[in-house]
């Protein structure tokens, strides 16, 4: 099929499930275009059957504002006009799936519009789409989109229950190349941030560092592990509350024991020398990043909330708490990071989680069957 991928290229889950998306789509014979504003995060060397289209928005004196939603409608249309695309996938409900709406019924006159899928990951409804400035436009787009599947069962939820969706909307769940993503030893790597010291505990935080990833929770519990084992804290992003981050840790007085390594598109050798994946947040639709961590044998403790109790079997593969209840984060942490038999097997169940429910090779037909049944 000729499949067009609509995302955000930034860091972030919806934009790197997308590209992790087309890049499979592509190995099993689809041909996939992505749309976006610029080449998407994780898009990685040449691969046969991925293209790139980039959307322009011009500034004009007229307009207050760029008018990205009409750039971006205006672009799918040229691209299924030149490639004959039979699918459209919008990734994050605003604008995307209201771009692709748009560009269906231009391409409708003409009478080779392309089916509309749309795949909504999380802030699009908990956040954006929930906001009165917004919501009535993502209702429709949502509704008039010819097939919508969410991350969770969290998420399909949340969108029926708080923008009134009425419509079947299919959860098919985040994923992974799981030939990628596996453990590998890198001590030198592990040297440069734990030292020459073997029983250093190497913590770890991945996110965009927007206020609902609460970095100055992960600096708290981390704060709370330091007094009590030997320990250093590795932060792994880029975004809106990094500067909090410095500054609450120069606060806390553990600046020297922090290594700020900003956004990586390569993490699985940041996660293969961490021995805890800590993730407090106060919302995660799915919880991409604590996927990743279990991917790579890294136990995690984090919040139960949204989707991630999809994810994380809480005391099996993971632990859950109540996102204010750093106590029992601390807790939870300090027992994984001082008990090696627990350590192991929770590290051991939770990466063979992985393997057995998330890899792409289970999800991503999953998308191409979704795919097939609306081509007839």
């Amino acid at each position: 099929m000729n499949i067009g991928l609509v995302c955000y290229a930034s860091v972030g889950g919806s934009g790197i499930v997308a590209t992790e998306l087309g890049k499979a789509l592509a190995q099993r014979g689809h041909r996939v275009h992505f749309i976006s504003t610029e080449m998407p995060f994780r898009f990685g060397e040449f691969q046969a059957g991925l293209a790139f289209h980039q959307v322009l928005t011009p500034t004009y004196p007229l307009f207050r504002e760029p008018q990205y939603l009409l750039s971006l409608a205006n672009k799918i249309v040229q691209v299924s006009r030149e490639f004959n695309l039979d699918i459209v996938h919008a990734h994050y409900a605003v604008p995307h799936a209201t771009a692709a709406f748009l560009s269906r019924q231009v391409l409708a006159s003409s009478g080779s519009a392309p089916r509309v899928v749309t795949t909504l990951h999380g802030t699009d409804i908990t956040l954006v789409g929930s906001d009165p400035s917004y919501s009535q436009i993502v209702a429709f787009s949502i509704e008039q989109s010819d097939r919508v599947t969410a991350v969770s069962e969290s998420l399909r939820a949340s969108t029926c229950e708080e923008l009134g969706v009425t419509r079947d909307i299919a959860v098919i769940p985040n994923f992974l190349d799981c030939g990628v993503h596996r453990r590998h030893a890198s001590p030198a790597l592990r040297r440069r941030f734990g030292g020459d010291d073997p029983d250093v505990k190497i913590v770890t935080h991945v996110s965009n560092f927007r206020p609902v990833k609460r970095v100055e929770s992960v600096l708290a519990i981390f704060d709370k592990i330091r007094r009590t084992v030997h320990a250093r804290l590795l932060l792994v992003g880029d975004g809106p509350e990094l500067g909090t981050a410095y500054r609450i840790a120069r606060e806390l007085g553990i600046s020297g024991l922090i290594d700020f390594v900003g956004a990586q598109e390569e993490i699985v050798p940041l996660l293969s020398v961490s021995n805890l994946f800590l993730l407090p947040s106060s919302q995660e639709s799915f919880g991409l990043a604590a996927l990743e961590a279990m991917a790579c044998e890294v136990p995690v403790v984090a919040s139960r909330v949204g989707g991630l109790p999809e994810v994380i079997e809480h005391g099996i593969s993971g632990f859950l708490h109540a996102p204010d209840d750093l106590d029992a984060m601390t807790e939870s942490a300090l027992g994984l990071l001082t008990d090696p038999v627990l350590h192991a097997r929770v590290a051991e169940v939770a990466c063979q989680r992985v393997r057995t429910h998330f890899c792409a090779d289970r999800v991503v037909p999953m998308y191409e069957k979704c795919y097939s049944e609306l081509m007839g």
